[in-house]
């Protein structure tokens, strides 16, 4: 999925990372793969849509979301662990579609600079890379999402939603204005670069576990990983950059956490643009995509 935003190269992310090897670092973990074909669908038959304000390549985006949520529905009441590879960040829409599903009160941990908290009302860019979580999230009536106005999101109209008590984020550092007053009214649990800096990374994560794990420890959790929180001088290959991000250690700290708390049911790594680099950002961005995937599926120091 490349539609959620405006520069190609996103939808080359999965294939780069299969190029890498993902598949044997995967099994050498005790993984058991089956990698499905990546979701496909023919652009043309979207070309007569018209947009809606604020809501770029609406019908493309929801035809791709709706796609991978029947497919992580599947997985899910499978028992299978869906590994999603991204994709510009819109993917999270299909992703938490599908989990919500099976597992309505999933915690989600949410890693990245922004807070893709915006819906088509708030836009500045109308870029719906920046909305999964302001859509799927259970609004007030006075800034709930029609989705009937939205071309393809008819399969929403009617739920799931996410309560703003199942996200945390962890290293928010590029917030728009509305989303900031979002998180403050609703009580998000947000954990910004400013946190990290002074908590360090390991009370940060300890302070997400308590607020998802508290009231049920066994509770799903999924993470969803945005390349573009870490660093862009570790990262460069990435569509929306911003300084002052995770640290190496940082950006597998979160990885290798959630993987240790044993309730990982699923995951995702989104923005990975080799197209927006030269080949040797390209290569590190791809590559410390591949070691975070492999963090948070269980690779560990010892």
């Amino acid at each position: 999925m490349t539609y959620g935003q405006p520069f190609v190269g996103t939808d080359t992310g999965p294939s780069m990372l299969r190029e890498r090897g993902l598949r044997n670092v995967l099994t050498s973990l005790g993984w058991r793969v089956e990698d499905l074909p990546e979701l496909d669908f023919d652009e043309e038959q979207f070309s007569g849509e018209v947009d809606p304000p604020k809501a770029r390549n609406c019908a493309l985006v929801a035809h791709g979301a709706k796609l991978l949520a029947d497919v992580v529905e599947s997985t899910m009441k499978q028992k299978r662990f869906p590994l999603i590879l991204g994709g510009d960040h819109s993917i999270g829409i299909g992703s938490l579609t599908g989990l919500l599903r099976v597992h309505p009160d999933i915690g989600i941990i949410w890693v990245d600079a922004h807070a893709d908290l915006n819906t088509p009302a708030i836009s500045g860019s109308g870029n719906m890379h920046g909305m999964p979580l302001g859509l799927m999230l259970d609004h007030p009536p006075e800034t709930a999402v029609d989705f009937s106005a939205l071309p393809g999101f008819d399969f929403l109209i009617d739920g799931p939603r996410i309560s703003p008590d199942q996200i945390v984020y962890v290293g928010l550092r590029d917030i728009d204005p509305t989303e900031r007053v979002w998180i403050k009214n609703y009580g998000i649990k947000a954990f910004t670069m400013y946190d990290i800096d002074h908590y360090g990374i390991g009370q940060v994560m300890d302070k997400a576990f308590d607020h998802l794990l508290k009231d049920n420890p066994d509770r799903p959790l999924h993470l969803s990983y945005d390349i573009d929180a870490v660093d862009p001088i570790l990262a460069p290959a990435t569509g929306t950059k911003v300084r002052g991000g995770l640290t190496f250690r940082e950006a597998h700290f979160v990885a290798e956490a959630v993987a240790q708390t044993g309730n990982l049911a699923s995951g995702e790594i989104v923005e990975l643009n080799p197209s927006l680099s030269d080949e040797d950002g390209a290569f590190d961005t791809v590559e410390l995509g591949e070691q975070l995937i492999s963090s948070f599926m269980g690779k560990s120091i010892i």
